[in-house]
């Protein structure tokens, strides 16, 4: 009997960054790969909108510098990340302190000099008792708070410990991390015999930011390994916006393969059925979408909980006295996680002469999130909030898969021979997981389907057929 005519090997459903990374190693090894993505651009939701000439993220998940997957991903050599100032700026009682394991650190006993030596930096000037408003009257600001060291990381013996823990943790293998007994990650910090202090001015907001979790309901096993990537590196946001690395893993791949505006409404272990080009014949279909999506494509497929995300831009013309710092709240006396001058660190997402401050607000959007978001940012960067712009809000109910105990970091990518899935709800809910989980699919259907080796001329897709 004949073969049936293949279209493509395999048909990958999303153009997110772990359909693309999969297609990207796909299509090296000589595999015919075909990407379908619904929307009429890549990326899903690592998307940044242009306003005015700004770049404005969707989400803003941060990144780190040690994340391995971006080093090993092929078509991201090109990259750039730009990272915040080392650790992160706490904001507390109306000052700010930096905190974070010095960059260059490489031992407990120089981890435990380098925080000493912080806790003996000059005190900070105290910031007006008086809280400024948003409503307060025009071209009146209070003097920033001065970074310093010490509180709310508590006594200096308590910084050292903090700062050789940070430094073990750096160079502790994944393997050993995932070994670990599994609690919440809110749990686990009450339980490893850290001050209290330490844990609600430093551990909580820093977790809480790089898990878009502010109940840390979260794998300790999973936070565990986002603390190893803070410690082991520096955040980081990617040069001109989130987009990059989908824009990046789409350039290399050969011409033709990424397909837009394609809705995909079901599909086999050898075939795919869209909307605009009726069947797609394959060996091998890889189902790369966000969870929700991926649960409506496959029957009986675990969808889990999500994280909503909030992110306000705004613009100024006098930024923040505080240059290319992450500044959390470690008070939580407002809705804003996390904000940073965005500009200060990509100078591209601004244009000549203007500032963006991008802020992020975890869990349900409150009510008037403006008003909220701009009270609350005059008491942290001290200063009035009143002639800034706000550029957009962008609220995504959806953005960040939960990963509650017990958490599978190793969800199966293969479903059956010919039907594969991949995304950061299979692996963890990072950029890092999403990527890692694409080289898990990749991986399972280059086995399946014999790695290296031409599989046949692809034919091509149908044009879209009349209304």
């Amino acid at each position: 009997m004949l073969e049936p005519a293949y279209q493509a090997d395999v048909v990958v459903v999303g153009a997110g960054i772990a359909g693309l990374a999969a297609a990207h190693r796909l299509t090296s090894a000589g595999v015919t790969t075909t990407v379908l993505e619904a929307a009429h651009a890549v990326g899903g939701r690592m998307a940044t909108e242009k306003v005015d000439g700004f770049r404005l993220d969707r989400i803003g998940q941060l990144l780190s510098t040690a994340c391995p997957e971006l080093r090993r991903t092929p078509g991201l050599d090109g990259l750039a990340l730009l990272p915040f100032a080392p650790g992160v700026l706490l904001h507390s009682e109306g000052r700010h302190h930096r905190a974070g394991a010095p960059a260059g650190t490489r031992s407990a006993r120089s981890a435990l000099h380098a925080v000493r030596a912080l806790a003996s930096a000059p005190r900070a000037i105290p910031a007006p008792r008086r809280p400024l408003s948003a409503a307060g009257s025009p071209g009146r600001s209070a003097p920033a708070p001065r970074p310093r060291v010490g509180a709310p990381l508590g006594t200096p013996v308590d910084q050292a410990r903090l700062g050789a823990a940070l430094t073990r943790l750096a160079s502790t293998p994944a393997e050993r991390l995932l070994a670990r007994p599994e609690l919440s990650a809110a749990r686990a910090l009450a339980v490893r015999g850290l001050p209290v202090r330490t844990i609600d001015g430093f551990l909580r907001p820093l977790l809480a930011a790089l898990l878009s979790d502010p109940d840390l309901t979260t794998s300790s096993r999973c936070a565990d390994l986002a603390l190893r990537s803070f410690a082991g590196g520096r955040l980081a946001l990617p040069a001109g916006g989130a987009e990059a690395l989908p824009e990046l893993l789409a350039r290399v791949l050969p011409p033709g393969t990424v397909r837009t505006g394609v809705r995909v409404t079901s599909v086999a272990t050898n075939a795919v059925t869209t909307a605009e080009h009726g069947v797609i014949r394959c060996r091998a279909v890889l189902v790369a979408t966000d969870a929700r999506a991926a649960g409506e494509l496959l029957p009986g497929l675990r969808v889990p909980a999500f994280h909503p995300v909030t992110v306000v831009h705004h613009t100024t013309d006098e930024p923040p006295a505080t240059g290319a710092s992450l500044l959390l709240d470690a008070d939580r006396g407002g809705p804003v996680a996390h904000t940073a001058v965005s500009s200060h660190v990509d100078p591209s997402r601004a244009p000549a002469g203007r500032t963006l401050v991008s802020s992020t607000v975890l869990g349900p959007l409150p009510p008037d999130v403006d008003t909220a978001v701009r009270l609350h940012l005059s008491r942290l960067y001290g200063t009035s909030t009143t002639r800034w712009e706000t550029l957009a809000v962008h609220h995504t109910p959806e953005a960040v898969p939960a990963m509650r105990p017990p958490h599978d970091l190793r969800r199966p990518v293969r479903l059956l021979a010919g039907l594969y899935v991949c995304g950061d709800h299979r692996d963890t809910s990072t950029v890092q997981g999403a990527l890692h989980s694409g080289h898990r699919a990749s991986s399972a259907i280059l086995s399946d389907l014999g790695a290296g080796r031409p599989m046949h001329a692809a034919e091509p897709v149908p044009t879209a057929r009349a209304a």
